[in-house]
């Protein structure tokens, strides 16, 4: 990573993983969203004066002015969970879909592993699917071949379902809560969260008072997820995901800087797709392909002017690219100023604007 640290974080090379540690309650941990969605509260992070004020999501527009531009991601979760049989087993192996490597060879975690060996094959949804283990990969991730009629996606939506993080106990009754309302491009494992919040009514008003609203994709994968278990900040190897910068997005990027305004990235995984492409290319410009940008403090922004981001796990890279943006010790600190308010956290929880 390039750049000096962010305000109140420290010199790259010098950060350990429990530098981004905090204490939450677990009765913080949301287990439903809100309902509606835009009743979400909503804390406003102003870097320029150092406020802090509390408000409702629906109430997004009034931070923001005619000429800026809210850039959100478009992807879709899959129903990426999946229980197989064995022929003449009576036991379940949970596979869960992690990325497509050619058409119907996926690549999957497999629990218990010891069930999933080469070679073996499992049915799924009662024989509406079919899957043989290809390849067990260094690691412990399997390719699976499936073996289907029709589409693919279609079969899945039959047999699989929706994966959810560790720390949700139940799923939500409407399955549609863990996708945004604009999702559209299916591949993800995870959703983009703090596009929750949104309603169709709440991003028409945006544009409706001048706030232009573009797309990307990226698919988040379950990396997102997972500890970091490096000692050192800089030793964590970030997973990579596909990402894609359409033209139109592109040049509403460009045009919203040209003239002043504000580019507003709508979670984590829009920013790390802005900032993959502008380090790469100079600029946001129509692109697509793999990132593993790791973004912690020290790194400098080229893209985004703003950020919508929910309330992320301690010690996990999403929690460190807040720290980039903001700065650690004042990231922290709203995160306490949160937890003592009774704010949600995590996937389904509430959500801050740093401006």
């Amino acid at each position: 990573m390039d750049g000096e640290a962010a305000a109140g974080g420290k010199r790259e090379g010098s950060m350990k993983t429990s530098d981004f540690a905090y204490s939450l309650p677990p009765e913080r941990i949301a287990q439903q969203p809100a309902e509606p969605r835009d009743s979400s509260r909503l804390m406003v992070l102003d870097r320029r004066n150092e406020s802090i004020r509390h408000d409702i999501f629906r109430n997004l527009g009034d931070y923001f002015r005619p000429g800026d531009c809210l850039i959100l991601n478009d992807t879709k979760v899959l129903p990426a969970r999946l229980y197989g049989a064995r022929p003449g087993k009576d036991e379940r192996v949970e596979f869960l879909l992690l990325r497509e490597r050619e058409a119907g060879l996926w690549e999957c975690l497999a629990g218990p592993g010891r069930k999933a060996k080469e070679g073996a094959s499992f049915s799924f949804g009662e024989g509406r699917m079919f899957g043989d283990v290809q390849e067990v990969l260094p690691g412990g991730n399997r390719l699976v071949r499936f073996v289907h009629e029709g589409s693919f996606f279609a079969a899945l939506e039959d047999v699989g379902e929706m994966p959810l993080p560790h720390y949700i106990t139940e799923a939500p009754k409407d399955a549609s809560r863990y996708q945004t309302v604009y999702a559209k491009t299916s591949g993800s494992a995870a959703a983009p969260t703090a596009g929750l919040h949104f309603t169709k009514g709440l991003l028409a008003s945006l544009e409706a008072r001048g706030i232009a609203v573009g797309y990307v994709t990226l698919h988040v994968g379950l990396g997102t997820f997972r500890p970091v278990k490096a000692a050192r900040v800089e030793e964590h190897t970030m997973h990579s995901e596909h990402y894609t910068i359409p033209a139109a997005t592109a040049e509403l990027i460009r045009r919203t800087k040209e003239q002043g305004g504000r580019v507003v990235s709508v979670g984590t995984t829009c920013c790390r797709t802005l900032e993959t492409a502008a380090r790469e290319h100079g600029q946001v410009v129509p692109c697509e392909g793999w990132t593993n940008i790791f973004i912690y403090p020290g790194f400098t922004f080229r893209c985004a002017d703003a950020l919508l981001t929910n309330f992320h796990l301690p010690e996990s890279t999403l929690i460190m690219l807040v720290s980039a943006f903001y700065g650690r010790e004042k990231t922290l600190a709203a995160y306490e100023t949160a937890a003592r308010e009774g704010y949600r956290f995590y996937s389904f929880g509430d959500v801050m604007l740093i401006e």
